[in-house]
């Protein structure tokens, strides 16, 4: 898949596992260096769905276009799928492009 970031501080934290250890603790930090490279070694989230401890979810609410990955509980990887124009129904294994919104406990505490 290709990943897209919402900022250069995301992709800085996606792309140095050094810098994520720093930002979010040595747990998270190795945690999102596997889930990004899981998902740069994906062909559609399709593949994603399939790796039971990833656990990827669709969000609701003000997040319904938001999907999610665990990293160390209750930290997630937040991403939102990029779609060609006109496209409305979201197949899975159609989503082959995603923007990294953030990395985030979005159960109560932010980071």
């Amino acid at each position: 898949m290709d990943l897209q970031y919402r900022s250069n501080k995301i992709r800085t934290y996606c792309e140095s596992p050094k810098e994520a250890q720093k930002a979010y603790g040595a747990q998270i930090g190795t945690k999102l260096a596997q889930r990004v490279g899981e998902l740069k070694a994906a062909t559609s989230l399709e593949d994603i769905r399939n790796l039971p401890a990833a656990r990827l979810h669709k969000l609701q609410g003000q997040r319904a276009d938001e999907y999610a990955v665990d990293l160390v509980h209750p930290f997630r990887l937040i991403f939102k799928p990029i779609l060609d124009e006109g496209e409305d129904i979201i197949q899975l294994a159609n989503i082959k492009i995603v923007r990294i919104e953030e990395v985030r406990d979005y159960h109560g505490k932010q980071r």
